[in-house]
């Protein structure tokens, strides 16, 4: 648990604590009264109204359209379902910025509802709204449609033959024991838009700013460290606050549920209330998850000859050092030595949380390691410019620096993924094995590692995916002549013409090709049929 523990508090809470204490202090002493001085401003107000407005309207929605999705892949048999799991799932994985980038397409100045019907809803809410949406559908549909698909429906046919309604026989029954798995959906959902930065920096314009947004524009742009600092308290605080009550409520998933073998639960259609319920998910997702991604394709094919794609190879001395098709190898390099990062610390990390006798401390560390999807990637990246810039860890002109930003982001999803299947294997087999001779390295060798390989392989993939579309703390750091994909395609967007819109269509598409392959190797991977991640 030691590597864990000190990657953690070397590379995460040490930068945050660098540039929060550094915004904090001026001409040698602290100013926490700054506090009240910066969240009274009228625009700092408006910023915290938005973000927390913006969230709960996102959950909210996304809750709507994605529970009916929940119920059909956990009760419903339909061919195609596996890879329709795996395009649910793929915008997700996706980089914000190529999601942001695939809704301008869409619904920003001439996009296809532009074209069509002259309707624009770039400068919008809406426009945030649905991107969230189209981002977090796959939360809603795996964490409760994983949970759903193992709840024993005998429970609730039992209610139907005593005289219940179907919907009074959902409503008392099943909804009480899905409430902890739609709980912590709903927190996760709200999580990521509270934080959300890609898509309102490219969808928002200077009219919505959330608090990830406000932290950049201050840190980069204005150059006000310590207003960037009390609203990195001030997201910390509220970030914190949800991890507490998701943790309770994954608890209450985990201790209080009576649960049956997934593979049985599932069957075919029958009545056309549920073919039109199938027909109505199969709508949602063509029309909010494969059509923006499909006009983002068209986009980028919009110039003869792929002119787009042509001019990828060329560097311009303008907007890189370097052709934006090197970014693509960059960030193939960077993911692949984050993953590895994030395969070493959160596997020893997991191994670490499910042992038996792990305590209260323990599971607190459980917590901690969540941190990183929450607190602002912009003041981790800005805080390793500060803070990994003396002996012995000067990392500044390191190219390392990049894959240890992005490994912080890809071993939470490290943990989550092998910790259930680590804390199923039999203890006796360990314990067997230790009797016998073999040390703790072989029992880890011979004994978990069979057991746990495919979920390393899984934890190794999402690790990959979620790595190669950081973006927030990647933006500081990657230099201007290796930039990433997410850090390209936001360049070109910065830039008026089209032929640099074109190119950020391009690289967006080639993004998403690579993310939606890492899915689907994914989905054959996968160690069960609940659907979870």
């Amino acid at each position: 648990m030691a590597l864990p523990v000190a990657f953690f508090a070397l590379f995460f809470a040490w930068p945050v604590a660098a540039i929060t204490a550094r915004g904090l202090k001026a001409e040698g002493t602290w100013h926490l009264g700054r506090f009240a001085e910066v969240l009274g401003r009228s625009d700092i107000r408006h910023v915290l109204w938005f973000t927390t407005w913006q969230a709960l309207a996102s959950t909210a929605l996304t809750l709507l359209i994605a529970l009916p999705a929940a119920w059909v892949f956990a009760r419903l048999e339909f061919p195609g379902k596996q890879v329709l799991r795996a395009v649910v799932t793929v915008p997700f994985v996706l980089p914000t910025v190529v999601v942001g980038t695939a809704f301008l397409a869409l619904v920003g100045h001439g996009g296809l509802l532009d074209e069509l019907w002259g309707v624009r809803l770039d400068t919008t809410v809406w426009a945030i709204l649905l991107a969230h949406v189209f981002f977090n559908y796959a939360v809603v549909v795996r964490t409760v449609g994983g949970l759903w698909g193992q709840l024993d429906p005998r429970q609730e046919e039992a209610a139907r033959m005593l005289g219940a309604s179907p919907l009074r026989a959902w409503r008392r029954v099943t909804l009480p024991a899905l409430a902890p798995a739609v709980a912590a959906a709903a927190l996760m959902v709200f999580l990521f838009t509270f934080t959300s930065f890609g898509v309102v920096q490219i969808l928002g314009g200077p009219t919505f700013s959330t608090l990830e947004v406000e932290i950049y524009r201050q840190t980069s742009e204005v150059f006000d460290l310590t207003t960037a600092a009390v609203l990195t308290l001030v997201q910390f605080a509220a970030v914190g606050a949800i991890l507490a009550v998701h943790a309770w409520t994954v608890r209450r998933r985990e201790t209080a549920l009576r649960l049956v073998d997934a593979s049985g639960t599932a069957r075919r259609p029958r009545g056309a209330g549920q073919w039109a319920l199938l027909g109505g998910v199969l709508a949602t997702v063509a029309v909010l998850l494969v059509l923006p991604l499909g006009v983002l394709v068209r986009r980028s094919l919009d110039a003869p000859g792929f002119a787009y794609y042509r001019a990828l190879t060329d560097a311009d001395g303008g907007t890189f050092l370097v052709a934006p098709l090197h970014a693509v190898w960059t960030s193939l390099e960077y993911a692949v030595a984050a993953t590895g990062i994030a395969l070493v610390v959160g596997a020893l990390a997991a191994a670490a949380l499910a042992r038996r006798d792990a305590g209260r401390l323990m599971r607190g560390f459980d917590a901690l390691l969540m941190l990183p999807l929450g607190v602002s990637a912009v003041t981790v990246g800005f805080g390793f410019l500060i803070a990994l810039d003396e002996p012995p860890l000067d990392l500044r002109q390191s190219w390392f620096l990049v894959p240890l930003a992005q490994a912080l982001v890809g071993a939470p999803f490290v943990v989550r993924t092998m910790l259930p299947v680590l804390r199923a294997v039999d203890t006796r087999l360990r314990e067997a094995a230790a009797v016998l001779g073999a040390s703790p390295w072989r029992v880890w060798r011979e004994v978990d590692l069979p057991l746990v390989r495919r979920a390393l392989l899984v934890a190794a993939g999402f690790a990959f995916a979620v790595s190669l579309g950081e973006f927030g703390a990647t933006v500081f750091i990657a230099r201007p002549d290796n930039p990433t994909l997410p850090v390209a395609v936001a360049r070109l967007l910065s830039r008026p013409g089209e032929l640099n819109y074109g190119q950020a269509m391009a690289l967006s598409t080639i993004l998403m090709v690579v993310c939606a392959a890492a899915l689907l190797v994914l989905e054959r991977l996968r160690t069960d049929r609940t659907g979870e991640f």
